[in-house]
């Protein structure tokens, strides 16, 4: 029995990792699924040791963060890799994100796929978010308070999960326990989707950059050699900022102990929230931020079901091309404008790109796909003509 069950493991891992056909034309933009998940490998080991010295308790948590940075025997690498690495994580996760929207890699039949990726996504967020939370900075406190608060809108039940996410009337322990233990968690809820997303991936087979189908080569030995130099590229980079540049994603102000009397005069989340807390602040009303924030996430569970285009990948559509590039800009203005103090004209320009967005995420994939159609059958029978 014990024979049978090594063999079948063999025939799987040989049928999911060397046999694995792929498609012949695949490039290293495809590498940077397999580097999300070593990503995700560094922030739980990362992770499992510095929980070992961190204290989720307001009266030390902060104190226990700079003992694991001064008395802990590489303390200093370990916090500086967990803080940094999921910088890079998001890096690696947003780039892996606009490669399939690129390459049309959400349409039929990779519709579960896609979908499941963005499961992830939503919940590497909340990972993240949480684990900002734990160092007991200003920041830290600050943040917490303003985003548990937006559950308050939620009708007849809002008021009641805010309770039970601070675990009393205010942001107190029981909050930092309940967020260390949900930040602890969570990365390994996010592997069990991640091998589910894998099983489709290898159900449904790799999207390739010509949106079409093409021959298949074995994966063993010759694409694992891309992602291995892409492995070593990674984890150079990321070695050469942990050294020389640890602090520069940071707020300084969070590394100041919390203090509920007293609000930074500027709270702002780190760079990965960014753009969606521009989308949030940019709306006065409450209730129609958080609509719109969470419209912004839940937009991309859609894209798969109002796909228009026959065809997949943009290589081969120049409108979509430009919609794309125009939807990437918009993206990076929204993290621009997010970094500077809500007033005078930066207000109605938060505005203005919350709602180009929409406008070029939903109305390429839906509109530009369907004038793509109707201009390729408009020439077709000139084509026949001659």
């Amino acid at each position: 029995m014990t024979r049978w069950n090594f063999n079948n493991l063999l025939a799987f891992a040989d049928s999911h990792i060397v046999d694995y056909p792929t498609p012949i034309t695949l490039n290293y933009n495809w590498s940077f699924g397999s580097a999300a998940g070593i990503c995700l490998a560094i922030q739980i080991l990362s992770g499992i040791f510095l929980s070992i010295h961190y204290t989720p308790h307001i009266d030390y948590a902060f104190s226990s963060v700079e003992h694991i940075m001064r008395d802990v025997k590489y303390g200093w690498f370990l916090r500086y890799l967990h803080a940094n690495g999921a910088s890079f994580f998001f890096i690696v996760v947003y780039y892996h994100i606009f490669r399939g929207l690129y390459h049309g890699s959400y349409a039929y039949p990779r519709q579960a796929l896609w979908c499941s990726g963005v499961v992830i996504f939503i919940l590497i967020i909340a990972t993240a978010f949480l684990g900002y939370v734990l160092p007991w900075g200003q920041i830290s406190f600050w943040g917490a308070t303003v985003i548990t608060n937006l559950f308050s809108v939620i009708p007849l039940i809002g008021k009641k999960i805010v309770i039970w996410l601070w675990g009393g009337y205010t942001v107190k322990n029981p909050t930092l326990n309940r967020f260390f233990v949900f930040h602890y968690v969570l990365p390994f809820v996010i592997t069990g989707i991640v091998f589910v997303h894998l099983g489709l991936l290898h159900k449904d087979g790799s999207n390739n950059p010509l949106g079409i189908k093409s021959e298949n080569l074995s994966f063993y030995p010759y694409f694992y050699v891309k992602d291995l130099l892409v492995f070593f590229i990674f984890l150079a980079s990321l070695g050469i900022f942990l050294c020389f540049w640890p602090n520069t994603i940071g707020h300084t102000t969070n590394y100041i102990p919390a203090n509920p009397i007293k609000t930074p005069n500027h709270v702002a989340p780190e760079w990965y929230f960014l753009p969606f807390y521009a989308i949030l602040r940019s709306i006065p009303n409450k209730v129609g931020g958080i609509v719109a924030i969470g419209g912004a996430l839940l937009v991309l569970f859609l894209l798969p079901f109002i796909h228009t285009g026959n065809t997949r990948s943009a290589t081969f559509r120049p409108l979509y091309r430009i919609g794309f590039w125009l939807w990437i800009g918009t993206f990076i203005l929204l993290t621009w404008v997010a970094q500077i103090p809500p007033k005078d004209h930066y207000i109605p320009l938060g505005q203005v790109l919350t709602l180009l967005y929409f406008v070029f995420l939903i109305g390429n994939v839906t509109l530009v796909g369907s004038l793509e159609n109707f201009l390729a059958q408009r020439q077709v029978p000139k084509e026949n003509a001659k």
